[in-house]
């Protein structure tokens, strides 16, 4: 009698759900109407934000990382940045935390302290990213030997520690390569939660496949575990998507404007994406990419600039040919409350009209 009850249950949500969405579909009167109705929860305009945030910064620098950390340290009237805390992701440990203090010289913020973190996933082997970035994670730019030093704690003890001294919601994480560090610091330490204001990460895709996998994108896929971890956490999570940062297309024509500036800081976002898109056309045949990471930063600056939806967001972490991959409920059908603010579009125009307006703030 019980599983009868269950499955007279089940079929009658079923029921339910296909009945509401019927009644969309039918009183739907216009092609656009009606796709939106068979595609569920609508992605509508974020809204502008003031004041300033308090953000602890999460970084495996590679290309797009670097030009992301110059955008977020040229905003110093909107981003109070506590602190960089470094992650195994496009290049080992070694590569990433030496290169986010070379970004920090070059923004001349010397003032912001930076921490290295785990040197592998949760769980599983590392994965580079060398092929892209090059071997030095940063290819383009002339690089030097970093002015600062790298702080000796653990940048998850920094985290905890740090967390859990703040206020209630007061500090928002951004995790700009694998969570493998934001994933072990709400394992160990629960209580830190409170403190968390919002996750805000470069992680996943839905409509247009991934970048490292045909189902994954590449921080999702280096720690599909702690990409999990975060996304289940019950913490404020805004994903910017890879259907979102596709949109936002770099072609040489864009990379004038920063050569033209005059400032070091222009002259390396030009190197940086000269190389981008010279890989570009090594690896697609076209001389133009899309820009992930500086997305994030401009999330956190102008969120008016992108669509989103609330929804439900799970990672997979067993599937065969589907590790790593972001399983985004538009329609509700497994029942769960949203979990994630999903950011699935892109005003291009605008998000570049940002980039050269923060990059020529900089030395």
């Amino acid at each position: 009698m019980p599983m009868t009850k269950t499955l007279l249950t089940r079929r009658a949500l079923v029921a339910a759900a296909a009945s509401l969405a019927g009644a969309a579909f039918a009183q739907a009167n216009s092609p656009a109407a009606l796709a939106q109705a068979l595609a569920g929860t609508p992605a509508t305009r974020l809204p502008p934000v003031s004041g300033k945030r308090q953000v602890i910064i999460d970084t495996d620098p590679g290309q797009d990382d670097a030009i992301a950390l110059l955008m977020a340290m040229a905003a110093t009237d909107r981003l109070d940045i506590k602190a960089l805390t470094v992650s195994v992701g496009n290049l080992p440990l070694a590569v990433t935390e030496k290169n986010a203090r070379i970004v920090r010289d070059w923004a001349n913020r010397p003032e912001i302290p930076v921490y290295a973190g785990y040197p592998r996933p949760l769980v599983r082997e590392p994965i580079f990213a060398d092929d892209v970035h090059g071997k030095t994670g940063m290819e383009g730019p002339a690089l030097h030997e970093p002015r600062g030093p790298l702080m000796p704690t653990h940048a998850v003890q920094y985290l905890v520690e740090t967390l859990r001294a703040a206020a209630p919601r007061s500090i928002t994480l951004v995790g700009l390569g694998p969570l493998t560090n934001f994933a072990a610091a709400l394992n160990s330490a629960p209580d830190i939660k409170p403190a968390i204001a919002e996750i805000v990460v470069m992680d996943g895709s839905w409509g247009v496949g991934g970048n490292i996998t045909p189902a994954a994108t590449f921080n999702v896929y280096a720690d599909p575990e702690a990409a999990s971890i975060v996304f289940r956490s019950g913490v404020p999570v805004t994903a910017m998507s890879h259907d979102a940062a596709r949109r936002v297309l770099l072609t040489p024509e864009r990379i004038v404007p920063f050569r033209a500036m005059g400032n070091n800081a222009g002259k390396v976002v030009a190197d940086i994406f000269d190389s981008m898109v010279a890989y570009g056309v090594r690896r697609r045949g076209v001389a133009a990419g899309p820009i992930y990471d500086p997305c994030v930063i401009a999330y956190l600056l102008a969120p008016e600039l992108f669509k989103g939806a609330k929804v439900s967001v799970d990672v997979e972490t067993k599937g065969e040919f589907t590790t790593g991959a972001t399983v985004v409920d538009f329609r509700g059908y497994n029942r769960r409350a949203p979990n994630a603010l999903w950011i699935s579009e892109a005003d291009t125009e605008g998000f570049y009209a940002l980039l050269r307006a923060q990059i020529a703030r900089l030395p």
